[in-house]
C-alpha cells in the first residue's frame, strides 16, 4: 500500500525513529500505526517511551477531590484549538463540569452529560458553547475514585490530571501523595503493581523481548529467558509501585512510603491527558 509522507511523520512523532525506519515499519504493518511501533521494537529501534502526545487534542483537563478528601473526579473537556483550550470561560466551564461529577458521581459519561449546572444540562451546555465560539466540544472522560485519602494533581497548564488514592491519610501523606502524583503524571505507568498489568500486554512485553533478543543473535534457547528479564524490567519501568521514586532514585515508590508510615500504599490512580 502506498504510505503518506503524514502517516510517516505521525510515526516519527510517535517514536523518535528514523524516517527510513519509519516508512518500512509503515510498510510491513500495512500502515497499521500500533503494528508498526511494534515492529519498530522489535527490530530494537530507540523510540520514544512517551507516545501519549501524539495527535494531541486540545482542551483542559481538571482533577479535583471532595472537601473531606474521600472522593475525587478527573475529567477532560476537549476543543480543537489551543486559543480555546486557554479561554478562562471554557476552563470554568470544565471546573464546573467536574464540580457536577463530584457532588452526584455519575456512573457514566452520558449519565454526566444528563446533569445540569445551574438548572441547565450538560448537554445543553455543551451545545451552546459549541454554537457560540464554532468548534466541536465535548466531555471525552470521567473517572471517579474513592479511598481513605484522594490527592488530585493537575499537570503542564491543565494537559494533564491525575487522582491518587491512598491507604491512610494524615498531613505528611497528603504531602507524600503529591509527590505520587507528579510522579504519575511525568512516568506514565500502566499499572499499580506487576499483578496490575493486563495479561495481554504482558504477552506483547514477551513477544517484543524474544524479537529483540533474536535482532541481536542470541541463541534460540535463550530466547525465552531474556525476554522473561526484559518483562522484569518493564515492571520495574513501567509498574508505579516499582518505580524508582523521581526525587530519590535510590527509593521505588513503594519503599518511600513505607518509609512514611508502614504499610502506606496506593490503592487506585487514576491519569488522563489530552490527546491520550
Amino acid at each position: 500500500m502506498t504510505i503518506t509522507a503524514s502517516a510517516v511523520n505521525e510515526l516519527r512523532k510517535a517514536t523518535g525513529a528514523g524516517m527510513m525506519d519509519c516508512k518500512n515499519a509503515l510498510q510491513q504493518t500495512n500502515g497499521n500505526m500500533e503494528e508498526a511501533i511494534d515492529f519498530l521494537r522489535k527490530k530494537g529501534a530507540k523510540i520514544s517511551a512517551n507516545r501519549a502526545d501524539r495527535d494531541a487534542a486540545e482542551g483542559a483537563v481538571i482533577a479535583i477531590a471532595s472537601f473531606d478528601k474521600k472522593d475525587g473526579v478527573v475529567i477532560r473537556l476537549n476543543c480543537e484549538t489551543d486559543f480555546v483550550a486557554k479561554n478562562d470561560e471554557f476552563v470554568t466551564f470544565a471546573k464546573n463540569i467536574a464540580s457536577v461529577a463530584l457532588e452526584n458521581k455519575p456512573s457514566s459519561i452520558d449519565e454526566l452529560k444528563n446533569l445540569s449546572i445551574d438548572g441547565i444540562s450538560i448537554n445543553e451546555r455543551l451545545l451552546d458553547f459549541i454554537g457560540k465560539i464554532g468548534e466541536k466540544i465535548d466531555v471525552t472522560s470521567y473517572e471517579l475514585v474513592s479511598g481513605n485519602l484522594i490527592v488530585p494533581y493537575i499537570h503542564a497548564g491543565n494537559k494533564i490530571g491525575v487522582l491518587v488514592a491512598l491507604s491512610s491519610s494524615s498531613d505528611s501523606i497528603e504531602e507524600a501523595g503529591k509527590d505520587v502524583a507528579m510522579q504519575i503524571a511525568a512516568m506514565i505507568p500502566v499499572a499499580l503493581d506487576k499483578d496490575d498489568v493486563p495479561q495481554s500486554v504482558i504477552d506483547r512485553e514477551i513477544e517484543i523481548g524474544k524479537a529483540q533478543a533474536a535482532a541481536e543473535g542470541k541463541p534460540e534457547a535463550m530466547l525465552e529467558k531474556i525476554a522473561l528479564g526484559k518483562l522484569n524490567k518493564f515492571y520495574k519501568d513501567s509498574t508505579l509501585l516499582n518505580q524508582d521514586f523521581v526525587k530519590d532514585s535510590s527509593k521505588t515508590i513503594r519503599q518511600m512510603l513505607n518509609d512514611i508510615e508502614k504499610g502506606l500504599t496506593v490503592t487506585q490512580f487514576k491519569r488522563i491527558q489530552l490527546g491520550a
